[in-house]
């Protein structure tokens, strides 16, 4: 600590350079850095989803994901432990790697395996998908729509909005809940099956058959070339319910429409989701990669305007659960404890000591230490979130205990008398110890919390905001204060019966003693 005493008093415009510099990276850091719910937790989980459509949640669990669990211990590497699930028609995978495993290795392993292992499960099972776990993927907004029909709000959910909404950077936006999915839907007249001497099974094939995508080519003729179309796939309702199923012996055919019912129809609803009181649908925004939460809270607000434009005027859009306003709120906290805190120090030194030097030095020693937090924190690699700012918000106690505990001590060491350098050196060292066995006891709990976590991500975080401007007013605001106070005792003549010498106040004269007798 004396070392910085002595370097700020031989470079003492360094130090006032630096504070400049501060404060430019600090808020350049607060304009670039990522705001964000929770720091980011790198736990390496990757998940894979199998489906088998109908297979009960006992036979997926023998026959699928039991072999899959044995292969995957042999085949990929840095397992920790495996986690599964298996419901109905589903099962649930979950591969937890070792903390510091490479997950784009694991990936490839985990895909390769997958595809290799498909002949030896139930036949018909298709390829699993295979996707990355993270924990900082959370929903940050859901956008609600209502005004229109179920299967319209769903159609329209999933199609043309979900589209547009996904382009907006670091958002992911899974299928809308609520709603019925829009589904071509035939439902047959057994009685007149009965009476034309058919079965179910001659729609079905009827339908499969007529019903088909060809490609067509094109045919040249003469200088010009005409793509040729055929009446392979109805485009229209009526004309799937004109199809021909079979000539009777009497010359009569029959149609679809003598037997069935083609309509637009939709799949059997298995969740429903009402906003004030009336059935609506959900669209979730989650948060992906590195992307701020205001980010991309605030591009989904831009882009709904525009999606107005190519919806229907009774669609209505509402905005849920609004993660960024936490985010914000958390800010702003933060902004404010430490302004009053700053303003409140001032304001008690400033009555107590009535100097206004002082004073200033501690309304700009505090917010500089935040501003030097957020920039160290942001070079870290470190976001803007509730745990980085609650460490900020606890640190503000030990910034201003530290700012009152200095300026009174040298100004105490300054009564005492001696000479300049000898009282910021011995103020130096008197508070060096305390202020570092102060914050080692406001650290402990901290640390102990820290380590019962899980691997202590989110803990980390918290100690990490408290540490850096805690740590970084050890050095910035200690130096800058004694070289204040040495220019501020220099210009107070008569007020403290101390010496000081010609490398001190830049004086001709050497001591108060040689003052007094001139």
């Amino acid at each position: 600590m004396v070392w910085i005493v002595n370097l700020a008093l031989r470079r003492p415009y360094t130090f006032i350079v630096m504070a400049v510099f501060i404060l430019i990276a600090g808020v350049l850091s607060i304009l670039s850095t990522p705001k964000d719910i929770f720091p980011s937790i790198n736990i390496p989980v990757i998940s894979v989803i199998w489906y088998y459509t109908g297979m009960a949640p006992r036979d997926i669990s023998d026959h699928l994901v039991s072999p899959y669990e044995r292969v995957l211990t042999t085949a990929v590497d840095n397992i920790e432990h495996i986690e599964s699930e298996s419901l109905y028609g589903i099962a649930i995978v979950k591969i937890f790697l070792q903390p510091n495993a490479s997950v784009p290795q694991g990936i490839a392993e985990v895909t390769a395996v997958s595809q290799t292992i498909l002949k030896q499960l139930p036949t018909g099972t298709t390829p699993p998908i295979i996707l990355s776990y993270s924990a900082t993927n959370v929903p940050v907004l859901n956008v609600g729509l209502s005004g229109l029909s179920e299967q319209q709000l769903n159609d329209y959910g999933l199609n043309f909005i979900r589209t547009q909404l996904i382009t907006v950077p670091g958002a992911a936006i899974p299928y809308p809940y609520g709603g019925k999915m829009r589904y071509l839907q035939v439902d047959l007249n057994y009685k007149a099956l009965q009476g034309y001497g058919l079965t179910p099974y001659d729609v079905i094939n009827t339908i499969n058959v007529q019903n088909l995508i060809l490609p067509s080519g094109t045919e040249k003729v003469g200088q010009f070339e005409y793509q040729v179309g055929l009446n392979a796939s109805p485009p229209t309702l009526e004309e799937l319910n004109a199809i021909p199923i079979k000539t009777l012996s009497n010359g009569t055919t029959v149609y679809i429409r003598d037997v069935a019912h083609v309509y637009n129809g939709s799949t059997p609803q298995t969740n429903i989701v009402r906003f004030n009181g009336k059935r609506s649908v959900l669209l979730t925004i989650q948060k992906t990669g590195d992307v701020s939460t205001l980010d991309i809270v605030q591009g989904i607000k831009n882009k709904i305007p525009e999606l107005k434009q190519t919806v229907p005027p009774a669609l209505n859009f509402s905005m849920l659960f609004d993660q960024s306003i936490f985010v914000s709120s958390a800010i702003e906290g933060v902004v404010r404890e430490t302004v009053i805190a700053a303003c409140l120090t001032a304001i008690m030194i400033l009555l107590l000591l009535g100097n206004w030097k002082s004073t200033l030095i501690i309304a700009i020693s505090i917010p500089l230490a935040i501003l030097s937090s957020i920039a160290v924190l942001s070079v870290l690699g470190e976001t803007i979130n509730i745990m980085t700012l609650g460490g900020l918000a606890l640190a503000v106690g030990i910034l201003v205990d530290d700012a009152t505990v200095e300026i009174e001590n040298i100004h105490r060491n300054m009564a005492e008398g001696g000479e300049m350098k000898e009282i910021i050196l011995r103020g130096a060292a008197q508070i060096a110890t305390p202020a570092l066995v102060s914050t080692m006891l406001s650290r402990s709990p901290q640390s102990r919390s820290a380590e019962r976590g899980q691997n202590g991500h989110i803990s980390t975080r918290l100690c990490r905001g408290f540490d850096s401007p805690v740590s970084i007013s050890r050095t910035k605001f200690l130096s800058v204060s004694r070289y204040w106070a040495v220019r501020n005792a220099c210009s107070d003549e008569g007020r403290y019966p101390y010496r000081r010498n010609r490398a001190d106040c830049g004086s001709n004269r050497t001591d108060d003693a040689s003052n007094h007798s001139s």
